[in-house]
């Protein structure tokens, strides 16, 4: 099971993730994520992923992939606190290969 829950405000877009971060849901993320994005009308991008279960490497990739698009994260509980903070050093050590 997948959820995407919306919070809506003046300042930023979030979406709150439940559930399983799995193949197929990957997919559906990305392409909520670039609807939002295509309405922000200077808003920030908040992805709230305290509420998974679960992170596939499938699903890693796909945050990994919005870390590096300016996405912002929002997070509780250890296993979530965990995933980020091994997805921001993967992309830290990706930008400075890039920048060699």
């Amino acid at each position: 099971m997948f959820k995407i829950s919306t919070i809506d405000s003046r300042s930023q877009y979030r979406m709150v993730l439940e559930g399983k971060l799995i193949a197929p849901w990957t997919k559906e993320l990305r392409s909520e994520c670039a609807k939002a994005r295509a309405d922000l009308r200077g808003r920030e991008l908040v992805v709230d992923i305290g509420n998974l279960t679960t992170i596939s490497q499938e699903g890693e990739s796909v945050l990994l992939e919005l870390m590096g698009e300016g996405v912002k994260f929002r997070c509780c509980g250890v296993f979530t606190k965990q995933v980020l903070r091994q997805l921001a050093r993967r992309k830290r050590t990706k930008d400075r290969e890039a920048t060699r």
